[in-house]
């Protein structure tokens, strides 16, 4: 069993079960897991903070960004004139088939298709964008 399938199947269990609030302990399992996806998944091009240099934009506020906007990042022409902004759904869009979502991207597939995964990792993004 792979460390993605284990983790993923221990984190489902343990933030399946519906809650009226959920516990700083979730929460905090949440975001250690989103974490190491991020890391895992996302890092290698991707930088949250804006004055680290990375080869993709940096996500750093990210949320509710216009796509194709990070001043001085060269973007495709697709991605500069999609007309959306990143709302979670539409990042979690991305994540699952980037170039479905934007023909003529020039990011490469991403492929994040599990939904616990794209929720994991924008937990983290959305803590990571307070902490910033």
């Amino acid at each position: 069993m792979t460390l993605r399938t284990t983790t993923l199947a221990t984190l489902l269990a343990l933030v399946a079960a519906p809650t009226f609030a959920e516990s700083s302990a979730v929460t905090g399992i949440k975001l250690a897991a989103g974490q190491k996806f991020f890391d895992a998944e996302c890092h290698r091009c991707h930088a949250i903070d804006a004055t680290d240099k990375s080869y993709g934009p940096p996500l750093e506020g990210v949320i509710g960004r216009r796509a194709g906007s990070v001043e001085g990042y060269p973007y495709s022409e697709a991605l500069k004139s999609a007309g959306f902004f990143w709302t979670e759904p539409a990042l979690k869009a991305w994540m699952e088939d980037n170039k479905g979502l934007v023909p003529g991207t020039k990011m490469r597939h991403v492929g994040i298709t599990d939904p616990v995964e794209q929720e994991f990792i924008l937990t983290w993004l959305r803590q990571a964008a307070k902490a910033n």
